[in-house]
């Protein structure tokens, strides 16, 4: 299998940004890492590894991201508001920088968005604002209100809100949503979402899946059995949903 090390200094961030790349041809798949995911966390964890196949038969091609959630959502040191500024110059390096890398490497084939956990939260985010850009969202155990109190998961802005959080945040804008032009784009893109039967964000994932239903946003939600808030399962999920 492919394997490509690719790493630059980002003026978005401000700092060097690293990434890896499996196959060379077939469907983009962007793939999010956890909170503290680093660019090597997916081949770490085996996901990669359960996509091996399709990655050698040329269906898929895989783009696994270094994150900075320890110094954007999860910096307790800085204010809420610098805390969401800051992940919202990740999403620009996102768009402004992976996306076209991806596109140069790459130009055929559909583009996925994909990621768990934390992942997921931002996989979401970025295609529920710019559905015209990915063909696919497959994201596992995700929380698509990070503002949410649930078991051991805090409010991650600590009662600060503010708009930056509201246009990032999918289960606060969705439902205000109405542009037919992006609900249209929405509503011809496969999306899927996994959760556990156990996992805490379950609730949050049946609204959400309860909003797009509304919306007329075709979707599927997989509830697993137990627990699937964890690497196992999401090796698995992702040899299913990719």
């Amino acid at each position: 299998m492919n394997r490509e090390y690719h790493r630059w200094y980002s003026p978005r961030l401000h700092r060097d940004m690293e990434l890896l790349i499996f196959g060379d041809r077939g469907a983009k798949v962007l793939m999010l890492p956890t909170r503290d995911g680093r660019f090597w966390e997916y081949e770490e964890r085996g996901i990669v590894a359960s996509l091996r196949d399709k990655v050698e038969a040329g269906y898929l091609q895989l783009y696994c991201l270094e994150g900075i959630a320890q110094e954007s959502l999860y910096d307790r040191g800085k204010h809420p508001a610098d805390r969401i500024r800051r992940h919202a110059a990740y999403e620009d390096y996102i768009l402004n920088e992976v996306l076209p890398l991806m596109a140069a490497r790459n130009p055929f084939g559909a583009t996925i968005v994909q990621g768990c956990s934390l992942g997921a939260f931002q996989a979401a985010s970025l295609f529920f604002r710019h559905p015209h850009l990915f063909d696919k969202l497959a994201a596992f155990s995700g929380r698509y209100d990070l503002s949410l109190r649930v078991e051991s998961f805090d409010d991650l802005f600590e009662g600060h809100y503010d708009e930056e959080i509201f246009y990032r945040t999918p289960s606060h804008f969705l439902p205000g949503l109405a542009d037919d032009g992006v609900l249209q784009h929405m509503r011809g893109r496969e999306i899927v979402l996994t959760i556990g039967r156990e996992d805490p964000f379950l609730d949050n994932n049946l609204a959400l899946s309860r909003l797009l239903a509304a919306k007329g946003i075709g979707h599927q939600l997989h509830v697993w059995d137990g627990r699937a808030h964890r690497a196992s399962a999401w090796r698995k999920m992702a040899a299913l949903y990719v």
